[in-house]
């Protein structure tokens, strides 16, 4: 509590001194009021009062006499402090007192209660501070701070710049307007400054009052104006907006919007990173809001860049995300196989960053058709080369014609080369710090058999629709997802489908019910069912979805000749003469026929020679003859150059000469070597 007392004796020389300096020099303004809150006697030294006379505010409020802009606020709190004593210190207070245009002053005002000796209360004492330029300095760095905290949250650089313009208005200028190069929102490098005058800016965002050019428009900024050249030497203006300016006459409808909203202040600051030019940013303030100072250049320039930086962050991102796009719509597969007996389509939804979802339909030996969809975790350039390693992969694994639990062990191991690939990156690779993740699913159709060999690797089950429009989630047990730790087991499940079944594989949980959708269109086209996934799927989650639907059908019986032989010499010519009877039926040319009758003698030959019984002949004409030969023996045959005088040795060498493609294929209990051919009809 401040109290004046009368000392025990009379008032000595250097009291009057020291109160005569504090009312007449000291830069505090000290203000004595009565207990009625009037003036009685004030310090004129003070900034804002050095040049009003004391004669005009003693015997006046203080709250008017001082022009406060709450006087009524004040006068409560003073009386609050004359009622019980207890000080208020420190409270801002705008005042329009020695202010400069439209902005007031901003005072630390402290109230304490005067005394007498006795008790008596007197009035009150009130100092005041000026902190115009504090709160001004603390107001600009709020302004950036929360520039800062709200400007750069999303990667998409429109929404940066929208963000932008949310952030300023109406915190720092009543009118904002941000233009971005043309070819930084597509995400290409930014222009060298200076910039060709020619180069087009897209309007990216704009709030305030009605705009002179539509959002989103793309023009050419004109020459010789503030804008044109902020882009030319990268330097921040405070612009003075006159009607008789030269520059408005280069853009006569932005001149006629800045005319229409007394626009009376501009700022425009460029958009640019390592001398890299972005776009620039204009600022206005119009009507009752103050002027721009010197202090608002460079808070602007502060302003613009952070979010230049933000906007170079959104268009790398846009960047790689195009490329990402890119490179994997070239890694899927461009015309997917079309097996004569499985029909195929694919609903294919991006996730906002692009994503690993692939898949692929390849047709194999024996009227056989594998449909595979995988998922690989992340999004980006990375995880679309991943994915086009796995894919690459698999298709080589898929020429061996291994068993699906065989070849999905075989993509886990290329995973997990892949995986330590990574592992074994520097640490400060990005790449390092990302494990790699990935699932497939894998289902090989035998049009000839109707049965399907799946097996799923960390990927949801496929969905069945019989015919009958019954549908249900076929029951597959999950293997371990690729590249994953330990040696378990992919347990592939062999599952009957009658033909016109249709199934429909996933590469995440869907979040609408997939079997309503599809048990109503047992029959109907795959394209509408594509489309009626699509549309049930539009309110879902962000993440990449990928569907590959494959309705299946028998090959014809009379497309198939299966012929069991007896494990002796003379099931050569045997096979010989079944063969040409079958393709005298199927009307096979000479040649073909010829080819194909060689063929089968040799691979019988092989069979009685180094299989074990039983032996069986099978002939699939589907796009292409298949000449089938399997026995139970275990030994693989491999091809070899036999010599000149070499007796035998020479049958596998004679068929991979004449057949497109040849190999040999395992199950459990048997081999079957295969060769195809192209076939020509007589």
């Amino acid at each position: 509590m401040w109290e004046v007392r009368a000392a025990a004796g009379a008032v000595s020389k250097q009291d009057l001194a020291i109160l005569r300096a504090m009312f007449t020099q000291s830069p505090v303004g000290l203000h004595v009021l009565d207990d009625r809150l009037r003036i009685v006697r004030v310090n004129t030294a003070t900034r804002g009062l050095r040049d009003v006379p004391a004669e005009s505010l003693v015997g006046r409020v203080f709250g008017e006499a001082f022009r406060l802009m709450a006087p009524e606020k004040e006068e409560e709190t003073a009386r609050e402090v004359l009622a019980s004593g207890r000080p208020a210190l420190d409270r801002l207070v705008r005042s329009l007192m020695g202010a400069v245009g439209r902005r007031p002053r901003v005072y630390s005002v402290s109230y304490a209660r005067l005394e007498s000796e006795c008790g008596e209360v007197l009035g009150l004492i009130v100092s005041t501070v000026d902190v115009t330029e504090r709160e001004r300095a603390l107001q600009r760095l709020e302004t950036l701070e929360h520039v800062r905290g709200c400007v750069g949250e999303r990667l998409e650089v429109v929404a940066v710049c929208e963000e932008l313009a949310d952030a300023v208005v109406p915190a720092f200028s009543g009118i904002v307007v941000v233009e971005v190069i043309e070819d930084v929102v597509r995400g290409e490098e930014p222009p060298l400054a200076p910039v060709d005058r020619d180069i087009p800016l897209r309007r990216a965002a704009f709030r305030g009052l009605r705009s002179a050019y539509p959002v989103g428009e793309v023009r050419k900024l004109p020459y010789g104006t503030p804008f044109s050249r902020v882009l030319t030497d990268l330097r921040p203006r405070l612009v003075p907006v006159e009607p008789d300016s030269i520059w408005l006459e280069a853009d006569p409808a932005r001149a006629e919007s800045i005319q229409r909203s007394c626009a009376h202040s501009l700022i425009v600051a460029p958009l640019s990173v390592r001398g890299e030019a972005l776009g620039a940013v204009s600022f206005y303030r119009y009507r009752d809001e103050d002027p721009f100072d010197e202090a608002d250049v460079a808070l602007a320039s502060d302003i613009c860049a952070h979010a230049a930086l933000c906007i170079e962050n959104a268009r790398r991102y846009t960047r790689e995300r195009t490329i990402a796009a890119t490179v994997k719509r070239r890694l899927l597969p461009q015309q997917p196989a079309t097996p004569s007996t499985v029909a195929i389509s694919h609903l294919h939804i991006p996730g906002p960053g692009g994503g690993g979802a692939w898949f692929d339909v390849i047709e194999l030996a024996g009227a056989r058709t594998a449909l595979i969809l995988g998922d690989v975790s992340g999004r980006g350039m990375d995880t679309a080369t991943t994915m086009g390693q796995l894919r690459t992969a698999l298709h080589s694994l898929a020429a061996l014609d291994l068993e699906p639990d065989e070849l999905m062990a075989r993509l886990s191991d290329t995973a997990a080369r892949l995986a330590e690939e990574r592992e074994a990156l520097p640490s400060g690779d990005p790449l390092h710090r990302v494990p790699l993740a990935a699932g497939c699913l894998i289902v090989v159709y035998d049009s000839v058999e109707q049965k399907c060999a799946i097996v799923r690797a960390g990927h949801p089950k496929p969905f069945a629709v019989l015919p009958d429009g019954s549908a249900a989630t076929m029951c597959v047990p999950a293997g371990p997802v690729l590249a994953g730790k330990g040696s378990a087991p992919f347990p592939a499940t062999a599952v009957s489908l009658p033909p016109g079944s249709t199934l429909a594989m996933i590469n995440e949980d869907l979040p609408v019910p997939l079997g309503p959708l599809l048990e109503t269109g047992a029959r109907r086209p795959l394209g509408d069912l594509c489309d009626a996934l699509a549309y049930a799927l539009r309110d879902a989650n962000d993440k990449e979805k990928m569907v590959l639907l494959a309705r299946i059908e028998a090959l014809p019986a009379d497309q198939v000749l299966t012929c069991p032989l007896p494990a002796e010499p003379r099931a050569a010519p045997l096979a010989r003469a079944a063969v040409r009877r079958q393709l005298e039926t199927w009307k096979i040319d000479e040649e073909t026929s010829f080819t194909t009758e060689l063929i089968a003698s040799e691979l019988v030959g092989n069979a009685v020679r180094y299989g074990a019984p039983p032996i069986r002949l099978r002939l699939i004409l589907d796009r292409q003859l298949t000449c089938e030969v399997s026995d139970t023996a275990s030994s693989a045959p491999h091809l070899k150059h036999a010599r000149t005088i070499d007796e035998n040795g020479r049958g596998l060498f004679i068929i991979a000469n004449l057949a497109d493609n040849w190999g040999t294929r395992y199950y459990a209990d048997e081999k079957t070597v295969w060769a195809q051919q192209t076939v020509g009809a007589t």
